[in-house]
């Protein structure tokens, strides 16, 4: 097996979990080190994210960090979490010998992939890096709303001033889409997520969308236009004479699990629009005999 591995480079706690995956896995299998991480091992070789191949990578930090992997790389992604939330984190570094656990699994090949639907986009004919989570429309100018133009299927179904709209897959749907009330969405599934940033006159309604649906999006003002942001990294401006149009993309997330699901990863995130204070009362659900 070909592991590759990167990190979070200013977070300590993702450079010293790097450091220990090496020691674990010593020479039962190859590592390949991102540049993020080449001082873990300086004597090592590494290599720009997007040129490493491997089997699988492995990433260690925050939700930022795993969705510039999955940006930058093809593998088979185990999200290791070291930074705060961590949606989609497989392992949680907090809970005692969880990591060297999870890297043993991955060794003697004890997981599962999970696949996650993308979202593609294209500024004109020009087509934009794939993101996981959302894209984002924004006016360019800091503070100011914009009339944004929007149309479903080439369509044009109405004209909203707002802050900016988000369309995000499922995965992106507890990320900046849910903080503008949009709605969480299974993982599991394929949707669009149509939804608005502090929009004028109107109420937060966020719509979901069936996944072969393309939506349009344009800046009606000229000035001071907009642009488009992919995954709160990368931007780029958009005009009024070349929307973006975005759509569900052909390649998907390709996730490493040992068996936690959907709704469990999202436990103790504060995400879940109920109380959680049962887990600390007694048994759940999945902890009772099955009936007889």
């Amino acid at each position: 097996m070909k592991i590759g591995l990167t990190a979070h480079p200013e977070k300590p706690k993702a450079i010293e979990l790097a450091s220990e995956l090496l020691r674990v896995v010593g020479d039962r299998a190859e590592v390949v080190l991102s540049d993020e991480v080449a001082r873990c091992d300086p004597a090592r070789p590494h290599f720009p994210l997007e040129r490493i191949a491997c089997d699988v990578l492995v990433a260690i930090g925050g939700d930022g960090t795993f969705l510039h992997a999955l940006r930058r790389s093809d593998a088979p992604l185990l999200p290791i979490n070291a930074g705060t939330v961590g949606v989609l984190a497989e392992v949680e570094t907090r809970r005692p010998k969880e990591f060297e656990w999870a890297i043993e699994r991955l060794l003697q090949g004890y997981y599962f992939l999970e696949e996650r639907m993308k979202l593609a986009a294209e500024i004109g004919r020009r087509p934009l890096p794939d993101a996981t989570n959302e894209f984002v429309v924004h006016s360019a100018a800091v503070a100011k709303m914009g009339l944004f133009e929007i149309a479903f299927d080439g369509h044009v179904a109405g004209r909203l001033r707002a802050d900016g709209l988000i369309v995000a897959s499922p995965t992106g749907s507890t990320a900046y889409s849910l903080s503008s009330r949009g709605p969480i969405v299974d993982s599991s599934i394929d949707a669009l997520v149509l939804a608005a940033i502090a929009p004028f006159r109107t109420d937060p309604r966020a719509l979901v969308l069936e996944p072969m649906r393309t939506v349009r999006l344009r800046p009606v003002e000229a000035k001071p236009g907009a642009v488009v942001v992919a995954d709160g990294e990368s931007e780029h401006p958009l005009s009024p004479t070349e929307p973006v149009t975005i759509y569900r993309s052909p390649r998907r997330a390709v996730l490493i699990r040992f068996g936690s699901r959907f709704f469990q990863r999202l436990r103790g995130k504060r995400i879940l629009p109920w109380s959680e204070e049962f887990a600390e009362e007694g048994p759940t659900i999945a902890d009772l005999p099955p009936p007889t």
